[in-house]
């Protein structure tokens, strides 16, 4: 007994390891909630259903979320075989995606809010559920390219890629619940504070882009 009670003293706690584990599950977290953006869908979804009613905007929201986790889930099963086929190293594609996604942060820090930029086009779309809903609003390129980074099969086991998609899917769930309370936030934050939280989060996704391309050109050059 004193000999097993020794072994199992003499052995690493898995501690350290754990923390290590669950700190990147909170950055991918952060990272796609910053791209798909849940807070700053709630008044495009507004806008585009302000002549609807509760049951069509129930039914919008619902079509929305779905359609976007198809869209993402697309990207994270074939998006990397896709790359491969057309011979794209997955390096060139981290270090191109970390200046997308950095230039994606930009234009949220410094240009037209997403409220106000994707607002324009509602009256284009014929189905807002698709868009600008489902695309641009919840996927949106950079949220595309977030999941093929985050999911990359020499970078990520099995098990960290299934958990990246349980990520996505509850970020697509919290829009999902956030459409669904549209108006009460709307009247909550108002449109001026859903631009502040989306210019926070474009400033955490632009320092989480700086570190994709720093990563990639220090891989590529190793």
């Amino acid at each position: 007994m004193l000999y097993v009670c020794l072994t199992f003293a003499s052995q690493p706690l898995p501690f350290p390891r754990v923390m290590s584990e669950l700190q990147q599950i909170l950055s991918n977290f952060v990272l796609l909630w910053a791209v798909i953006d849940p807070i700053g869908t709630v008044p495009v979804f507004i806008s585009a259903t302000h002549r609807h009613d509760a049951a069509d905007r129930k039914r919008i929201a619902l079509l929305a979320a779905l359609t976007a986790a198809g869209i993402l889930l697309f990207f994270i099963f074939i998006g990397e075989t896709v790359l491969s086929a057309m011979g794209v190293p997955l390096l060139a594609f981290q270090i191109s995606g970390g200046i997308v996604l950095f230039l994606f942060a930009l234009t949220m820090i410094f240009g037209e809010s997403k409220t106000e930029a994707e607002a324009k086009d509602i009256h284009k779309a014929q189905d807002v559920a698709i868009f600008p809903l489902a695309t641009p609003s919840i996927a949106s390129p950079g949220a595309m390219m977030a999941v093929v980074l985050l999911t990359q099969n020499d970078l990520h086991t099995l098990d960290e890629q299934l958990v990246t998609t349980a990520l996505m899917l509850i970020v697509i769930g919290a829009a999902y619940l956030l459409m669904r309370c549209a108006s009460w936030i709307s009247r909550m934050i108002g449109s001026g504070g859903a631009s502040v939280i989306s210019r926070v989060m474009g400033m955490i996704l632009a320092s989480v882009a700086a570190t994709e391309v720093l990563q990639g050109i220090k891989d590529y050059f190793a």
